[in-house]
């Protein structure tokens, strides 16, 4: 089906911003992005799914392993007893965890991932081997990409759920721009440009669109 999404601001990261921006999606493609009026007159009787703030390409994460792997993400279940954010170090140590709760602790590492726009993990050779990771990963279906290419210097010993906390800009944060005929990776975060979203940061998604599926909305 064909889908249209819309956001005050389009920021496509190798363009210039858009205002009353939208991107049309027909499976796992974009077929058109621009002003609302000209995508939707090119597309009638399209599915309309509008965002508030900005819409951008899907972010890359590049220490996917390190936050699944050396991170628990509690169960909201256990919220009572660990909390509702990520144990590391010390507090990951003091857990005794079985691989149950290791595979459900990843599974929810991806999904606190979607909720700040990733689209896209970096790994050794593209790949990833660990035997709880990859599968998880290959279900979601986040591009695996290599570790090679970070625009600078990466986090050190603790790395961040938010891809703006590395502190670069949106290009440097994206995973691609946004073109016609490429992977229809989105995201939308309610903020009113780039500015305010590279300082308030990922955790203002409210959706995140991977190979054309809306994975995680907030509302």
């Amino acid at each position: 089906m064909l889908t249209i999404h819309t956001a005050p601001l389009l920021l496509p990261a190798g363009a210039l911003p858009i205002e009353n921006g939208a991107v049309a999606v027909n499976g796992d493609r974009v077929t058109a992005f621009g002003v609302y009026d000209d995508v939707v007159a090119a597309a009638p009787g399209a599915r309309v799914r509008r965002w508030p703030g900005t819409l951008t390409p899907g972010l890359r994460q590049w220490h996917p392993l390190w936050l699944l792997r050396r991170c628990y993400h509690p169960d909201p279940r256990e919220a009572g007893e660990l909390g509702e954010l990520p144990l590391w170090g010390e507090e990951l140590a003091a857990l005794d965890l079985l691989e149950s709760r290791w595979s459900g602790s990843v599974r929810r590492g991806i999904q606190r991932m979607l909720a700040h726009g990733t689209t896209a993990v970096a790994a050794p050779g593209a790949r990833f081997t660990d035997p709880l990771v990859a599968p998880a990963i290959a279900r979601s279906g986040l591009t695996v990409v290599s570790v090679e290419g970070a625009p600078g210097p990466l986090l050190g010993e603790r790395p961040d759920l938010d891809p703006f906390a590395e502190g670069y800009d949106l290009p440097g944060t994206v995973h691609a721009p946004l073109t016609v005929g490429g992977r229809a990776d989105l995201a939308a975060f309610d903020v009113p440009d780039e500015a305010a979203l590279t300082a308030k940061g990922a955790a203002t998604c409210v959706a995140t669109v991977v190979n054309g599926r809306l994975l995680y909305r907030s509302r």
